[in-house]
This record gives structure tokens, sequence and C-alpha cells, in this order.
């Protein structure tokens, strides 16, 4: 234990320690932040994480404000995804959502006697449906995917039997882009009984105002019959702070396969809805108070400039030699690859000239926030010269999250 120091010098060793981090408030990152270019909403998250910085979200009745506006939170993602009725909650993250949703089915599941049941994603579902499945001992059965990159309801198909309890689809999918073929998952869920979840951590709080600016978006969300979960995360395009995300149920009974309740023990009855024990209060209220501030007309707004400056990507990309936007995104989530440069090249070039671009295993990956409406012409001219560069590739690998310590 160190000793300790007065609380300036502390701040000043943490601005020194920071100098290295990417630099997102600049437009140089394309995922972990989604900057939201505007400094009022800033300035109400500074003092919303102030004022909520030490209250505990484990005990509603002692802070029963932030049951009000968890709820509240919960009423405006169920009407931007169609949902009438059900229920659901806030947790801390896509992960978690997709947690809670694997765990709801595991236990639906059990109730039906299947004791170690299946779920079964595509190979471009996000990793926390793998991550969920190791720590809750249920089967992940992942298929290929059609030409088009979206999920093969024919393959998953071919992959049912007794034990499969749940089909998910995305909304959009994080490599790609593109919206799986949620009717055709979901009415193969229902056929066959099963629960069908959407993963729109994504999508959920852009896709409904992508609608009604009137781009082309497939079904995708509660109005599919047969979709039975849906999560979306608040602190992407609902642009709180991190960690805000909610997870939804159509049947609101299966809300209560969530819930952990305990009481043998001397402290009285323990009981949760989500993972976290202690939940940090300050997410809770940065997402009721950005949905507060925004409204409506401010997310329609937002997702305007993401709409354009999305568009600015896409000509601009195909317009640089041997580069191309990978497939045909349906939102703002798109990979750059190649047929005949060397990606990995490209990837160091644009690493040297600031930019924080996450690599996947064939190509690089942007998701477009509002300020990057800023830099996209800065973005371009870097990104021709990179692929204008003859040099090969470091071989760094593609990564998403951490990795263990050597």
């Amino acid at each position: 234990m160190p000793a300790g120091r007065p609380a300036a010098d502390v701040l000043a060793e943490l601005a020194a320690m920071t100098e290295g981090d990417a630099d997102w408030r600049g437009g140089r990152t394309f995922s972990l932040v989604y900057n939201a270019d505007d400094d009022e909403l800033t300035g109400l998250h500074d003092e919303v994480g102030r004022r909520f910085l030490a209250e505990n979200a484990l005990n509603p009745f002692a802070f029963p404000s932030l049951g009000r506006m968890e709820h509240e939170v919960v009423d405006v993602a169920k009407a931007l995804v169609h949902l009438e009725g059900g229920g659901g909650t806030m947790s801390s993250g896509g992960t978690e959502s997709i947690f809670l949703a694997v765990h709801t089915a595991r236990e639906w599941a059990r109730e039906r006697g299947i004791e170690r049941p299946a779920i079964v994603t595509a190979r471009s579902a996000h990793p926390a449906f793998a991550k969920a499945c190791h720590y809750l001992d249920v089967e992940q059965r992942r298929v290929g995917l059609r030409d088009d990159l979206r999920a093969d309801p024919a393959a998953m198909a071919a992959a049912l039997d007794e034990r499969v309890a749940l089909l998910v689809a995305s909304a959009p999918c994080y490599p790609f882009g593109v919206i799986d073929p949620v009717p055709e998952i979901a009415s193969l869920a229902g056929e066959r009984g099963l629960l069908c979840h959407v993963d729109a951590c994504l999508g959920g709080w852009l896709l409904p105002f992508w609608e009604e600016l009137g781009e082309p978006v497939p079904p995708w969300d509660f109005r599919v019959e047969g979709v039975t979960s849906l999560s979306a995360d608040v602190h992407k395009y609902g642009y709180a702070f991190k960690g805000a995300s909610v997870v939804l149920y159509r049947d609101a009974e299966m809300v209560r396969r969530q819930w952990f309740l305990f009481d043998d023990w001397p402290g009285g009855l323990y009981g949760s809805a989500t993972t976290a024990g202690t939940r940090p209060a300050a997410p809770i209220a940065g997402a009721w108070a950005t949905i507060r501030h925004l409204g409506a007309d401010g997310f329609l707004a937002k997702a305007r400039v993401v709409r354009d400056t999305t568009r600015r990507f896409q000509e601009g990309i195909a317009a640089i030699d041997g580069l191309s936007v990978t497939g045909a995104p349906d939102l703002s989530v798109l990979e750059i690859g190649s047929d005949t440069l060397d990606i990995g090249a490209v990837g160091d070039v644009m690493d040297e000239c600031g930019w924080h671009l996450d690599r996947q295993q064939g190509g690089l990956h942007l998701m477009v926030s509002p300020y990057h409406a800023r830099i996209v012409d800065e973005f371009l001219s870097d990104l021709a010269r990179a692929a204008a560069t003859d040099r090969t590739g470091s071989g760094a690998g593609g990564t998403y999250g951490a990795v263990p310590p050597s």
C-alpha cells in the first residue's frame, strides 16, 4: 500500500497516465466510446455522475428514485421496440443483458426437464453468448452464414434437437453491421415452441430512428411474431455513459426467471434481478437523464448525422483503390476489407496516424458516432495514403477485448 498523496498530485498522475490512451474525444476511435458531439449532454453526464456517485441500486426501497428511473428507461425502450406489456430490467451492458437472456432461457428449459440446454447462434453472434454459455453450463451451437453474411436459418434448423431452448438473431451483428433474418429465425423458434432472442445491443437505440429517417430497415423487433426477448445498450446509440443496457421480454413472467432470491442466512431476504448485487446508480440515472434531455427529436437528429456521416465514409472508402466495405451493412457499423492489399499493413499505417481501428479477422472495423462527422475527410485522406503504402503488415491479430497476461 503506497503512502497517501494530495488529491492534486493524484490527478496530475492520472493525467500523465492517460496520455497514451486512445483519443476518443478527437474522434479517433471507432468503438468503445460513442461520442455524441454534444457539450450540453457531456455537462449533464458530469453532473449526474457526481450526484449519483455513491448511491446503490441494490435496494430500491432506500433509493426509490433509482427504481423509478430504471422503470422509466425500460418503458421508453419498450416503446421504441414495439413491446406492449411484457417486462424487463436494466443491466450494466450488452454482455450482462445477453447473460441474463441466456440464464432466463436456461431456467425456462430446466422447468421443461432439459438439464443442460443448448442455444443456436450464427458464428457472427457476439462472443457474450459464448461467455454466457461458458459460465452457465449451456451448450452453444454455432452455425455458418449465408453469402450475404447474415445468419442462415436453414443451418439453424439443422442444428435443432430436443435440447435446444433458444435461437439468436443479431440486429445488427458487430463484425459486418448486417441484420440477421429475424422473421425466419423467430418463425423457426415459434414453430418448435422455442425462445428467440434478438441481440440489438448495437441497433436497439438507433434502428427506430433510422427507420423514421426513411432508411430501409428489415423487421427486427417485437413486431416480429416469435421474438421473445431483446437486448439494447443505452450506452451505445442511446448516448448514455457506461454501463447501461436493457433486456426485455415479451412475457413479463420471463423476467421472474432472472431473479435470484435467498433468505437462508441471518441477514434477511436477498433479492436481485441482475448478476450484480451492488449496482452503481450513476449509469441508471445517466441513462434516464440522457433520454429526458435528448428526447425523440434529439435522437432523430443524431441518427441523421450518423446516417449522413456513414454514407460519406462508405463513398470515400469505395473511391480508394483496393479497399471496399464488406457486404452490405444495414446500419452505421462496417468492415473495411481488401482482396488485393495487405489490410494489416493498412491498419499499421492508420495506427501510426493516430487512428484507433479495431482489427477483425478479415478487415478493419468502424462504428460511426456523431462526432465522426468532423473527421471524415482527414480519416479518408490518411486511409488513401495507407492503402497506397507498399509494405508488409506487422501481423497484429484481430482483437476485440483484453487478453490474459503472459
